[in-house]
């Protein structure tokens, strides 16, 4: 069985307008009941989690989109995404009519992770990140693909496992490149709050390659949360997945055109090597 996967944003769960159009369009997406198209959702929750962090009094530190996780900020990194984004999440899904199963990387080992390494940043620092894991080769996909097979929707949020149970706080647009590849989907579409890939001057990239990211990201016109998302299609890319597209989540249009395997004209789809493919 071949999956859409979905990656939502945590800004466009955040608030219930936002909520209740991603819902929407994920049921025409789906299809009513039993889905018509096979899809596995990832979702991440960064504002909620820096508003929860506040409220702790834990300091937020990040570097080039990357949360820096120690104990404290894992804490609640894994309350919000799973115990609240999730489970909000799931229930506006069912509600709509879409069969929706919340889960985490640890369920089934779907998310096996290891810690990252330090992570060298586009100006040559290397920077400890602390909890933070990146999904390894060997991750279960079995519980994935059972849900797929019996037309349920996974909703997985952004927590990953390692070989010896620690949970891992994992980049959404990372995992969701991980799931990608590894169930070698026909199209992943990361949807956020920007209309695609934007340069220099603001505006859409239509088209980008590995080769493309690169001048991107070592250019400095991609940051911050960019830069994940690119090396996210760069993985999802090497894992065999067709193509990447990133689109702006608050159009419903343009998220529904890029299930369907369209592009929208505010959309930036990424392929493997530009000219070769249609």
């Amino acid at each position: 069985m071949t999956p859409l996967v979905l990656k939502f944003g945590g800004e466009l769960l955040e608030d219930r307008s936002r909520l209740a159009a991603v819902v929407s369009a994920v049921a025409q997406i789906a299809g009513t009941g039993a889905p018509l198209v096979p899809l596995v959702i990832v979702h991440g929750g960064g504002k909620e989690i820096d508003a929860a962090l506040a409220t702790a009094g834990v300091e937020k530190r990040q570097v080039e989109g990357l949360r820096i996780t120690d104990e404290a900020t894992l804490e609640i990194v894994v309350s919000v995404l799973a115990g609240a984004v999730n489970t909000r999440f799931v229930a506006a899904l069912l509600t709509a009519g879409t069969q929706a199963v919340g889960l985490t990387g640890a369920d089934g080992g779907c998310g096996l992770s290891e810690v990252a390494p330090p992570h060298r940043t586009v100006d040559g620092r290397a920077v400890d990140l602390g909890r933070v894991g990146l999904p390894a080769p060997k991750a279960d996909m079995r519980l994935l693909q059972t849900l797929l097979h019996d037309r349920f929707v996974p909703v997985v949020a952004c927590i990953g496992v390692d070989s010896e149970g620690r949970l891992l706080n994992v980049n959404a647009d990372t995992m969701a490149g991980h799931l990608a590849g590894r169930l070698r989907a026909r199209r992943l579409v990361i949807a956020g709050s920007t209309a695609g890939v934007l340069d220099a001057a603001g505006k859409t990239i239509p088209l980008l390659d590995p080769a493309a990211i690169g001048q991107l990201v070592s250019g400095g016109t991609a940051t911050a949360g960019m830069v994940a998302k690119l090396r996210a299609c760069e993985q999802a890319l090497a894992g065999g997945v067709d193509d990447v597209v990133i689109v702006d989540g608050r159009d419903q249009d343009a998220l529904r055109a890029a299930a369907s395997g369209a592009v929208p004209g505010s959309a930036t789809r990424v392929i493997t090597t530009v000219g070769t493919r249609s």
